[in-house]
């Protein structure tokens, strides 16, 4: 008989692969190989993802393998910009290349403009322009516009970016600093790649690995590729399977981490996009109710969510003021004296991570407190 995962032990299960039970002591690079990257399209908030996950983050050091080229700022899965090793970079894009070019030929605006153009000479093209110096959308747009006039320079670059690994060069993505949203080729800036592409099949086990017990609707969402029944059926030999409480099936590796449900999980400030909450197609093993109530701001930015007892538990920002930074952290339920200080604490560390010059730093919890509170549970 199958056995059933609750979904606190799937929470759990999923905590432990996302190294947010317990920080890593491992190096930047490799933190980044085993999440399969991170969701990257702001410039700096990813660097709060690695620093709740990684031991005695040193921002700098992460910041300086852009500039060595280690790791790169390219789109992957879903078409959305992710901060991924350099090999990575490559392998990664060749087996997602059809998402890519599935939201370039369907996508609203820039579908229509692009049919009927060689789409080879095109990208060979944009790959030559590139190769001479990084270029921003708008000035390869207007560059490639001389030779299709009857395109939108917006359309074309989209295009390139879209059929060909491109990555976003520094100073954008910096620690500390910033810069144009410039591409060159990963080609010219990784040079030429030797190793094999990456196949679905190690794609979908290194997605267990990280996001894990997962059904194939989450294998779907997390890497936009679909068909992927197909490619799970053959791996069942080498994968256990579970149930979870709705009764669907749940895919994972034998010797993957799966926490008894009990096991603590101490706050976590997560990033606007962090993957965690984007990667299943129910997401219920970490969203709670509150989080669909109080979350949305139509328009406003992207809340950043703080973790409590593993679950949406609230969200938080920062405010600078001159010499001082306050972090403000919003629970969606009264808390009680014990967890907030524990809030407070972890705020704290990740205040003096993000604004270590500031002179006056304080964490803040919005709201009333009270002695006892009822458990947060996911949906």
């Amino acid at each position: 008989m199958t056995a059933v995962l609750s979904q606190r032990e799937l929470n759990r299960a999923t905590l432990a692969r996302q190294l947010l039970l317990q920080r890593a002591d491992l190096p930047v690079d490799e933190v980044v190989e085993h999440l399969v990257g991170l969701q990257a399209q702001t410039p700096h908030s990813w660097y709060v993802g690695l620093w709740s996950r990684i031991a005695d983050l040193d921002a700098a050091q992460a910041s300086a393998m852009l500039v060595d080229r280690s790791l790169v700022r390219v789109a992957l899965m879903r078409s959305t910009i992710h901060l991924v090793t350099a090999a990575d970079a490559r392998g990664l894009r060749a087996v997602v290349q059809p998402v890519l070019d599935r939201d370039l030929f369907t996508n609203g605006t820039h579908g229509r403009p692009i049919r009927g153009v060689d789409a080879e000479a095109m990208t060979s093209a944009g790959s030559a322009l590139l190769a001479e110096r990084p270029m921003t959308a708008k000035e390869l747009g207007a560059q490639l516009q001389s030779e299709w006039p009857d395109v939108p320079p917006t359309t074309l670059a989209y295009a390139v970016r879209n059929l060909l690994p491109l990555v976003q060069v520094p100073p954008r993505g910096l620690w500390g600093r910033s810069g144009p949203i410039a591409h060159t080729t990963a080609e010219s800036w990784l040079g030429p790649d030797p190793a094999p592409a990456q196949t679905v099949a190690q794609l979908v086990l290194r997605f267990l690995a990280a996001f894990g017990p997962a059904t194939v609707a989450d294998m779907q969402r997390w890497s936009g590729l679909t068909r992927l029944r197909e490619v799970i059926d053959p791996l069942r030999p080498e994968l256990m399977t579970f149930r979870g409480e709705a009764g669907q099936e749940l895919f994972d590796l034998p010797d993957a981490p799966r926490p008894d449900a009990e096991t603590p999980a101490p706050p976590r400030f997560l990033y606007d996009f962090d993957n965690l909450l984007l990667s299943h197609a129910d997401r219920s093993r970490v969203i709670t109710e509150d989080f669909a109530v109080h979350s949305q701001r139509p328009h406003g930015p992207v809340p950043s969510v703080v973790l409590i007892d593993g679950v949406t538990g609230g969200d938080w920002t920062v405010a600078r003021d001159g010499d001082s930074a306050v972090l403000t952290v919003r629970p969606y339920r009264t808390l009680n004296a014990t967890v907030a200080a524990g809030l407070i604490a972890e705020g704290e560390r990740l205040l003096a991570f993000m604004d270590p010059d500031a002179e006056d730093r304080r964490v803040e919890v919005a709201g009333p407190l009270v002695p006892e509170e009822e458990p947060l549970r996911a949906v």
